[in-house]
């Protein structure tokens, strides 16, 4: 198993916080995110240099998919992020610093309990 760490912020994953960043300066989204623009963030998530599977870029994706309501990609891409052999340890913004496997596990886990349709209703508002 292959544990990397990056120093970046990484939002708070409760509910409506933003996603994921790197340390190396490149955001996968956090800003749009954390702005609450999810459309932007996926726009900026789909376009950055990040690998395809690297398990920030999956989780943010994920979050910005729930919170728009497409709830069958979100999960797609929160078990993908579960079940890739990199590992992560990711900051968050109460600066705990998190598996990235345990994230995608929550992202899961808030997808099952209903947590993103919550905010997905309180947007629509």
């Amino acid at each position: 198993m292959k544990i990397r760490t990056y120093a970046g912020i990484v939002a708070a994953f409760v509910l409506a916080g933003p996603a994921l960043a790197h340390g190396d300066g490149d955001c996968v989204g956090y800003e749009e995110l954390a702005a609450g623009n999810d459309v932007a963030a996926l726009a900026a998530i789909e376009t950055s240099s990040f690998d395809a599977q690297d398990p920030a870029k999956l989780i943010n994706e994920a979050v910005a998919l729930a919170r728009t309501g497409q709830y069958e990609a979100a999960e797609a891409r929160f078990e993908t992020a579960a079940r890739s052999s990199e590992r992560v340890r990711l900051e968050t913004a109460t600066g705990e610093w998190v598996d990235s496997r345990w994230l995608a596990l929550r992202g899961l886990a808030m997808l099952d309990s209903g947590a993103f349709q919550q905010h997905v209703a309180l947007r629509t508002r």
